[in-house]
């Protein structure tokens, strides 16, 4: 029977979704496109946004249409915020709970022809435990170490779809990387959905974890999907200085550039704590690549405010800024808040923030020009190499060259998004 799988949403989804297609493998299963025919369709949704519902909404209906006797699981993000939702042609509904098993519930469903919901309201206390060891069409392997985040920022629903922070045993991520990296994976990325608050409820911390990952041996590239400011402790940092197989590059979510839209959002820093963090983690990484997320238009935000933030950005001069209009949540204290702000004003402070990332991002890349770097292959097109370098820098190469290849280059010129590259030596 074919199994096909529609990933929405964050690197947590991908992770939970390999692990997924995983036990379909185990269990005789073929894995196929989405876009195919299948016996089998597994939609993993997203909510963080109003456009994530309505794309998980669009997988759904197509799979729906695609094949209207297959069996349709929706998981996830979107169902666990929406646990009323239903609609003819889904026979099984999974929330952030036992994701791990949708093999039985699919068997069941084909057994019994009943539809089945197993959405859990409480998430409890407990990691549920996944491991893999592949990442099919990839060459950097994710890998899950922490669920949960009770950070509460005022417009994000998270917290209330993905429960309370739980950490994965640091024994099980030590013996999953190990293994990844034995299958042949170059780059490992952490992940998860508040990554830097691993271990809390383990009587550990993310540091910790940190210290041994980077003694697993044959380990080239370890990079951190996103931390908080916050969560860059002097631990941490002592480890970014020390151990180059940290990425050079770190995405530390900002969200606004102005301190009252900061304190509205019930984030746990403001503009100065930000900077002199920022300043710290150059001293020690000089030309390490700091990105960011930002949200315009938060109920509140005036025009003043977004000044602030656009300077605010301009001078940390981050080397790329995922720019979000704000989206209302349901259920989360900012879709209350008084002063929302208008579409169309939304929409034109993305567009000029958008266009600051832009100037950013070629200014951090003139920086490398003429330079050596090395390059982690992850795929091949027309008859050129396309791959990351440690800093997040996106190469292309010329010729055919093998995944999981680390080739040392020299940036010849620039073409955005890409920098040029031709090859100096193959190191591996």
């Amino acid at each position: 029977m074919k199994v096909g799988i529609c990933t929405l949403g964050c690197k947590v989804n991908a992770y939970e979704s390999e692990y997924v297609i995983s036990l379909f493998q185990k269990r005789g299963y073929e894995i196929s496109s989405f876009e195919d025919v299948c016996d089998v369709y597994i939609i993993n949704t997203c909510t963080v946004t109003n456009q994530s519902d309505s794309k998980s909404r669009k997988m759904i209906h197509q799979a729906i249409r695609r094949n209207p006797d297959a069996c349709v699981v929706v998981m996830g993000c979107f169902i666990q915020a929406n646990q009323d939702y239903s609609i003819e042609g889904v026979n099984i509904y999974i929330g952030n709970k036992e994701k791990s098993k949708v093999v039985d519930l699919v068997e069941e469903f084909f057994e019994n022809q009943k539809n089945i919901q197993n959405v859990y309201s409480n998430l409890g206390n407990e990691f549920e435990d996944m491991e893999i060891e592949n990442f099919v069409g990839r060459t950097r392997a994710f890998v899950k170490i922490q669920d949960g985040c009770e950070n509460f920022c005022s417009y994000c629903i998270i917290p209330y779809v993905r429960g309370k922070c739980r950490s994965k045993q640091k024994e099980k991520v030590i013996e999953e990387i190990t293994t990844l990296v034995n299958n042949g994976y170059q780059e490992i990325v952490l992940t998860g959905i508040h990554t830097g608050n691993y271990g809390r409820d383990l009587n550990t911390d993310f540091a910790s974890l940190l210290k041994e990952i980077v003694n697993i041996p044959n380990l080239y590239r370890l990079r951190i999907s996103s931390i908080e400011i916050t969560e860059l402790t002097k631990e941490v940092l002592d480890i970014l200085k020390n151990d180059s197989v940290i990425a050079d590059h770190l995405h530390i979510p900002l969200q606004a550039g102005s301190d009252s839209t900061l304190k509205r959002m019930n984030r746990k820093y403001d503009t100065r704590y930000f900077e002199h963090k920022i300043a710290a983690i150059r001293n020690i990484r000089p030309d390490i690549s700091i990105s960011t997320d930002v949200i315009v238009g938060f109920p509140g935000e005036t025009e003043e405010d977004f000044k602030k933030t656009y300077e605010f950005c301009k001078k940390m001069k981050f080397s790329k800024i995922h720019v979000f209009p704000y989206s209302v949540r349901e259920g989360t204290p900012a879709s209350k808040f008084p002063d929302q702000v208008d579409a169309k004003i939304k929409k034109e402070r993305a567009k000029k923030l958008i266009s600051l990332s832009e100037k950013l991002e070629q200014e951090y890349m003139k920086k490398f020009l003429n330079t050596k770097v090395e390059v982690l292959i992850e795929q091949t097109k027309d008859n050129n190499s396309y791959g990351h370098t440690s800093n997040y820098l996106s190469v292309k190469l010329k010729g055919i060259y093998s995944n999981e290849d680390i080739v040392t280059v020299e940036i010849t010129e620039l073409s955005y998004p890409n920098c040029i590259a031709k090859e100096l030596v193959k190191e591996r």
